[in-house]
């Protein structure tokens, strides 16, 4: 690895652009901000240093080896937020960036290209939503005062806000490639009036350099052409940052050494699918690469790079296609249980699941056949108590994970062995045992808490979750606001508490999507009476969702709230009070 001679932006810019310089399958995503962007070129203005560089120089008999990516020119939030894969001609050498992707993508964006990402409170899929906005540089004035130390005002901006700027002259940074020095700076300040202003041709002047005549580009440069060797080094220079996770990094490493498949793009593509099923999930690269680990076989599931040598993930290549199958089929069950990304409040919960299925090579059946409803309800009824348990998902994580694997492997081959489970995470310290204490929290347990909806399915497990069930307020939250409470007659002294015990689970309920929207804010008792007017059948209501005596106006929430909160209590008692072996209450 040697020192080459530094180069200038413009040159760095020019051999990007006819892919002299490309990206190695090793490198992550672009993830800068708009405001580091900015805060770079500032750098680069006020003469601040920003690192050097490290390239490998792939020579043309090894680049049919290897896939490239383009760096990033239009970033596009929804659109266009990866790297373009590219195809190198066969007698092409490349040079590969290895420390410096953000950098030099950062310039590539601001002096070539464009960045959209989304506006606050606008949908996601509202093309309005992510508007094109390109840098520019005011050289009317110095930058405002500001914590970060910038002198020059950069900004992306669309092109109707930097026209329509009164106060500023926006100088878009990207006609600084096509201006000379001299003569065509001062013509495009005497063209916009700004002859008189006494910091446009310094500023102008100042970017010209930066961009073309300064040699700011420093650099070493690898020649091996061992992989084993380009892996170190790039572990070594980029392990120590802190927005490329460690994630990225074994993401980038599966990427280079699958043979047949493109990691990155299977990957990203299944969390994807995976997010859409149903109402939505959030699982993340993290979650399928760990679930890779666990269901490939692999010695440990820990984010190790050991773990990921080319045999392992070879293995998991060979297997990939199962391995998807079965996580896709994880996700559909969950969703099945009424679960989203809203209310799944520990991913990796999913993992025994998922290997489960995996291993009996299940299909999509599985879902609703009668043969394994007794299954089914095994696995939801260990899925919840473990996520209303605290502790389990989170120190300790994969040596757990690695031992239920174990437990599966020897008793998982013809039914979901919750026992055998339960007892192996119980030798680990993550028994599914529920103190007294731990009860009466969850009891108190407040809406938009993401154990409510998993405590309320273990209460009330009558629902069929595959439909739209939302968490509901019994008495509807709208009417415990200061003003109604008094309007209500309820004493000053006492609203708070009446304020606070409106969110908690004993004045909670699963309710069906569409109910709950005709419901809306009525009183309990008035909905009831006209939703249910058999009487028979809002007694079975009541009934089935515990509800006790349902007053009929404000003043008896109090008594109906602590009434069902015991009635709630001694529920949960029943169920978790002890452990919970075999099938739970309930069907999917």
């Amino acid at each position: 690895m040697s020192f080459q001679t530094p180069i200038t932006i413009h040159k760095a810019l020019e051999r990007i652009h006819r892919h002299d310089y490309v990206l190695p399958a090793i490198q992550r995503e672009f993830v800068w901000r708009p405001s580091q962007i900015a805060r770079l070129f500032d750098s680069l203005m006020q003469g601040y240093p920003i690192g050097s560089f490290l390239f490998w120089s792939v020579d043309q008999d090894h680049v049919r080896q290897y896939k490239f990516y383009d760096f990033v020119r239009d970033y596009h939030q929804r659109l266009r937020p990866h790297c373009p894969p590219i195809e190198v001609p066969n007698n092409q050498s490349v040079v590969a960036v290895l420390d410096g992707q953000q950098r030099l993508t950062a310039l590539n964006i601001g002096l070539r290209g464009s960045h959209a990402q989304k506006e606050p409170r606008k949908w996601r899929n509202n093309p309005d939503a992510y508007p094109e906005k390109r840098l520019y540089l005011n050289i009317a004035a110095r930058a405002d005062d500001n914590e970060g130390g910038m002198l020059y005002d950069f900004r992306f901006l669309t092109e109707g806000r930097a026209r329509h700027s009164e106060g500023h002259h926006w100088f878009p940074v990207s006609r600084i490639l096509d201006l000379g020095l001299g003569p065509e700076l001062f013509r495009y300040i005497q063209q916009n009036d700004l002859a008189m202003n006494d910091h446009a041709f310094e500023m102008l002047d100042r970017l010209h350099r930066v961009v073309h005549i300064e040699p700011l580009i420093s650099y070493f440069e690898e020649g091996s052409q061992d992989l084993d060797k380009v892996l170190n080094i790039f572990i070594r220079t980029n392990s120590g940052g802190t927005v490329l996770s460690y994630s990225d990094l074994l993401l980038s490493i599966a990427t280079a050494q699958w043979d047949t498949r493109d990691a990155r793009k299977e990957i990203h593509g299944l969390v994807d699918e995976l997010n859409a099923t149903r109402f939505g999930f959030s699982l993340s690269k993290d979650f399928v690469l760990k679930a890779g680990l666990m269901l490939a076989d692999i010695g440990s599931v820990g984010f190790k790079v050991t773990n990921f040598n080319h045999d392992n993930m070879a293995e998991l290549e060979r297997r990939w296609s199962d391995i998807a199958r079965a996580l896709s089929l994880t996700v559909q069950l969950v969703a099945d249980f009424g679960f989203s990304g809203k209310t799944l409040s520990a991913d990796n919960a999913l993992l025994p699941i998922a290997y489960y299925l995996y291993q009996r090579n299940l299909d999509a059946s599985y879902l609703s056949s009668s043969a394994y409803r007794a299954d089914r309800e095994n696995i939801r009824g260990w899925l919840v108590r473990s996520l209303l348990k605290s502790g389990i998902w989170g120190s300790g994580l994969d040596t757990m994970l690695t031992a239920i694997r174990a437990t599966l492997q020897k008793y998982g081959t013809t039914h979901f062995p919750i026992d055998e489970v339960e007892s192996t995470m119980r030798s680990r310290g993550k028994a599914l045992r529920f103190e007294a204490e731990e009860l009466e929290d969850l009891v108190d347990v407040a809406y938009g808490d993401r154990r409510a909806f998993a405590l309320l399915t273990l209460l009330f497990p009558f629902h069929d979750l595959r439909h739209e069930f939302h968490v509901d307020h019994v008495f509807p939250r709208s009417r415990f606001t200061e003003r109604r409470l008094a309007k209500a007659g309820i004493a000053a002294a006492k609203r708070p508490d009446w304020s606070d015990c409106a969110d908690r689970i004993a004045n909670l309920q699963l309710l069906d999507g569409v109910l709950n929207k005709e419901k809306n804010a009525a009183l309990p008792h008035t909905w009831l009476t006209r939703a249910l007017p058999e009487p028979d059948r809002r007694a079975a209501f009541v009934e089935r969702h515990r509800l006790g005596e349902v007053p009929e106006s404000m003043e008896g929430f109090m008594d109906f709230y602590e009434a069902r909160r015991e009635r709630l209590l001694g529920r949960l008692k029943e169920v978790l009070g002890e452990e919970v072996v075999g099938e739970v209450e309930g069907a999917v």
